[in-house]
């Protein structure tokens, strides 16, 4: 995998959010096999900040890259409206690093709490 996606979030602050992503091998041209793999991401609000919210990042389908990362209405609620940043790192199984998604996101005031 040598370039990561760029996928622009939109999150309503007080709601339940998920977002999912399909990675593809760069060497095959198909599906990511990420059986072995690990993934984590964060949201900032700008790449040097010390504070974050962590997406619970999980693997849904190893075979078919199917991955998944999402917050609880708790920590929407937490957020400040305004743009922030994200990314997901994969981690495989021979411990090799990259970046797989990034992009902004948008955190939207929720009105109806």
């Amino acid at each position: 995998m040598a370039a990561s996606y760029v996928c622009n979030l939109v999150v309503n602050t007080y709601s339940d959010f998920t977002q999912s992503f399909y990675l593809d091998s760069d060497a095959t041209n198909s599906s990511l096999n990420m059986t072995n793999y690990q993934v984590a991401s964060q949201i900032r609000k700008h790449a040097g900040s010390s504070k974050f919210v962590g997406f619970a990042a999980s693997i849904v389908d190893p075979l078919a890259g199917h991955i998944r990362v999402g917050l609880t209405s708790s920590q929407t609620a937490e957020l400040k409206p305004g743009r922030y940043l994200y990314d997901v790192i994969i981690t495989d199984q021979n411990g090799k690093v990259s970046k797989a998604v990034e992009g902004m996101v948008l955190v939207k005031e929720g009105i109806t709490r």
